[in-house]
């Protein structure tokens, strides 16, 4: 039978309440108790009751780590810094996947039904709304790869996706190219407009560069394999393309690999993010590396600073990104 509270209440000669408060967070017991509680709890093989715990705190450590893009595989990497960091801290993730969710308030009921203390919003194409919502009803968010805003409305960690299409187009044209292309992932998502954004802005003073651009359904491989298949088919391909997220620029070299022409002889490709897979040896992507493990350890960091001041003023914390040097563009210019 399972070890209970009473068995070690009985083998630490202690009353149950004082067992209970020796493994509550900051509730009254002096050292010597705790040490013979735990002494006790050691020697039967008793483990707290996290549920239990709850009810005598009013906090149950869970955080919502909610997010909409599960075909891009660099949400592999996102959850397993989010909940190995999380978990370090004592709290435990609650993984939640809003896929096609329209409603905000829907994805609010859902989370307080299990009485999170905070929420980690994870995503680059989730509305601001539906952080916001969360901030609405009273519960502690951080959007992680938000939008970036001079006064945002919650907490924003992430990167100046205006910058880093600025960026793109720079070492674009520093490697002499002038017919060049956006392709980005759904144009509703605000990290495709400000990508988009920056990198028109770069280009519009660049004299003899021209200019045009297109979007994927998603950000996937499908989706980009199937935008680069269908601009290859209607015409000339542009010297290069800066694709807005690295699954996109895989899913477009596999396109361009269906064709004769060749990367970067025939057409250069940069992505962003520096995913584990744009490094390897057959995919070798030269990109925009995104910092997403300072990106995660903040955002923990924000979430975790909430929970003891749910007031906190909002704030933005972005971090600088820097191009990786592979082999899908040709060598800057002389």
């Amino acid at each position: 039978m399972a070890v209970t509270l009473r068995d070690v209440a009985l083998r630490a000669g202690v009353s149950r309440s004082a067992v209970s408060r020796a493994f509550t967070e900051g509730a009254s017991v002096s050292a010597k108790m705790r040490r013979k509680v735990e002494r006790a709890a050691a020697e039967l093989g008793y483990s707290p009751n996290a549920l239990a715990s709850s009810l005598t705190t009013g906090r149950t450590k869970l955080i919502g780590l909610v997010s909409n893009n599960f075909h891009n595989p660099i949400f592999l990497e996102v959850f397993d810094l989010f909940t190995r960091g999380l978990q370090e801290r004592g709290l435990r993730p609650l993984l939640v996947n809003l896929s096609d969710e329209t409603d905000p308030e829907a994805s609010v009921r859902m989370l307080r039904q299990y009485s999170v203390d905070g929420v980690i919003v994870a995503s680059s194409t989730l509305p601001p709304g539906f952080s916001q919502a969360f901030r609405a009803a009273g519960v502690p968010v951080v959007h992680s790869f938000g939008r970036h805003a001079p006064q945002p409305m919650v907490h924003v960690v992430g990167i100046d996706n205006v910058e880093c299409g600025r960026m793109a187009a720079r070492e674009l044209l520093a490697r002499g190219y002038r017919r060049v292309s956006f392709l980005g992932g759904p144009e509703a998502a605000t990290s495709t407009q400000d990508r988009l954004a920056g990198f028109a802005e770069e280009l519009a003073g660049c004299e003899g560069a021209q200019m045009c651009h297109s979007f994927a359904s998603a950000y996937s491989f499908q989706a980009g394999r199937a935008e680069m298949a269908r601009l290859l088919a209607i015409g000339p391909a542009q010297e290069a393309y800066f694709c807005g997220d690295d699954v996109l620029s895989i899913g477009a070299l596999s396109a361009i690999a269906d064709t004769a022409l060749q990367v970067p002889a025939d057409i250069g490709i940069i992505g962003l993010n520096d995913m584990e897979m744009a490094g390897w040896e057959n995919i070798a992507l030269t990109t925009i590396r995104q910092p997403v493990a300072q990106i995660i350890q903040a955002s923990i960091a924000f979430v975790v600073a909430m929970l003891d001041d749910p007031a906190r003023t909002p704030e933005a914390q972005l971090f600088p990104c820097e191009v990786i040097e592979r082999r899908t563009l040709r060598p800057h210019a002389l």
